[in-house]
């Protein structure tokens, strides 16, 4: 199995997340989120990094067009400006409404059935946002870091502590890192992280 690790800390960011909602306040869902977003519309927007693969398992692409997790955001940044800042926003708004009457409950159920999925599979080559086909090795990265980035964007919106594991911090941290590289965004990237300079306002490694 090549898979080992990428599944791995797919687990540990999924099981993390699920954790997380059950521990938000009740009637928080109709709070503010992140940016346009509620925080019912944040969980959902948050939960397709496993509806996603959930779904992508079903496909079957017939070539590798995104080699890598960094690569991948690479290639989004374009497919974003194509499909609009409001597109994006409506599909978090959606997953929220489809999180349905009791969204710990659907969250709960959700995290184990997609866990399953990955167990019953290796590394097949399926097709991803855009039509692009990607390694599933290379894809369940990016749904990691995005597990761990909403989740924190989740806690802070609610006001209560959370931290990732550290596996998923590490996977996380190494890949925004990456993309900065690839962004040519590397040295900035790297001076900051070594004291040597700050950051310049607004500066991000994803749209």
């Amino acid at each position: 199995m090549t898979m080992t690790e990428p599944r791995t800390v797919f687990a540990s960011a999924a099981e993390s997340f699920a954790a997380l909602v059950r521990r938000l306040p009740d009637g928080c869902w109709d709070e503010p989120g992140l940016g346009d977003w509620d925080m019912r519309s944040l969980v959902g927007h948050t939960s397709r990094s496993l509806i996603t693969v959930s779904t992508y398992l079903q496909s079957t692409a017939q070539r590798e067009d995104v080699a890598t997790a960094p690569d991948y955001y690479v290639a989004m940044q374009d497919y974003a400006a194509g499909a609009g800042a409001e597109a994006i926003v409506e599909r978090g708004r959606q997953a929220g409404r489809d999180l349905g009457e009791d969204p710990v409950a659907a969250i709960d159920a959700l995290v184990p059935r997609v866990l399953a999925e990955l167990d019953a599979v290796d590394d097949p080559l399926i097709e991803v946002i855009g039509g692009l086909g990607m390694r599933l090795s290379s894809y369940l990265p990016t749904r990691t870091f995005e597990l761990a980035v909403h989740g924190m964007d989740i806690a802070a919106a609610a006001g209560i502590d959370f931290t990732p594991p550290l596996d998923v911090l590490a996977e996380a941290a190494a890949l925004a890192a990456r993309i900065g590289v690839q962004l040519g965004r590397g040295p900035a990237v790297l001076l900051a992280l070594t004291g040597r300079r700050d950051l310049p306002p607004e500066f991000s490694v994803v749209f």
